[in-house]
């Protein structure tokens, strides 16, 4: 998949011990599905690891513009869509469908997805994945009329 200038499309992964062996299957797969895949961690399995450290640094690097979009892998993905969503400028998702996973972006310009590896297997995984990197955002006056909204929101709670 390519980006906007035709380059692969570059993907933000990470990861705590609970998400290591989605990724292990995940980051293979995404570069045969041709996309760029930056991968921040975690690299080995460690119980003591904690899913914000891993979901901070995706964020950032979508925000960054290290990476057009993210994807955080936690046990339940509940915690790393939280710790994603505090970061300005991060639209992340938990998803376990694949309406969601591509309505997520269409409507709502969804730039992180999170997923729970103790919620879904690995198949579903990639469904989800191929249908959130495959989606753009619709730009509808709807769509873009409460996405303004939400940025609005976000620019007043970064401000108090």
């Amino acid at each position: 998949m390519a980006n906007k200038a035709g380059a692969k499309l570059r993907i933000a992964v990470g990861t705590d011990h609970g998400g290591l062996p989605f990724k292990a299957e995940l980051l293979p797969w995404l570069k045969t599905q041709n996309y760029d895949v930056l991968d921040l961690g975690a690299y080995n399995y460690d119980p003591a690891d904690d899913y914000p450290d891993f979901a901070e640094a995706v964020a950032r690097a979508v925000t960054s513009a290290k990476a057009e979009r993210g994807i955080i892998i936690c046990g339940s993905g509940v915690g790393a869509c939280i710790v994603a969503n505090k970061i300005r400028g991060i639209r992340a998702g938990l998803c376990h469908d694949t309406y969601a996973a591509h309505q997520g972006v269409e409507h709502d310009d969804m730039n992180v997805l999170c997923l729970g590896a103790r919620v879904i297997g690995i198949e579903v995984a990639k469904e989800l994945v191929k249908a959130f990197l495959n989606a753009k955002f619709s730009g509808e006056e709807r769509h873009s009329r409460r996405l303004e909204k939400l940025k609005a929101i976000e620019r007043k709670a970064f401000t108090h």
